[in-house]
């Protein structure tokens, strides 16, 4: 278990959560260049946890999970284009 810090989109703040990614909530892609590429998508608190290749903080959405996107990186885009993201 580790602490991260991630972009609450329900609370529109950050905030610092005890979590531990794992093969089982998880899914990387690998093909990663740019730092806004899709680096991992997490089911995560009744919701999905997107982590981008770069610096910025994960952002959480409520109500999605992997399996509700197909387990496809393209339709995170889609979901992030709706919210504000701190880094």
């Amino acid at each position: 278990m580790a602490e991260i810090t991630i972009y609450n989109t329900l609370k529109s703040r950050l905030e610092t959560i005890d979590f531990e990614y794992t093969d089982k909530n998880t899914t990387w892609f690998d093909d990663c260049v740019n730092d806004q590429d899709i680096h991992m998508i997490t089911d995560a608190f009744g919701g999905l946890l997107i982590r981008e290749y770069g610096y910025n903080y994960p952002l959480w959405i409520d109500g999605v999970s992997r399996d509700t996107i197909k387990y496809s990186k393209h339709k995170v885009f889609s979901l992030k284009a709706g919210y504000t993201k701190s880094s």
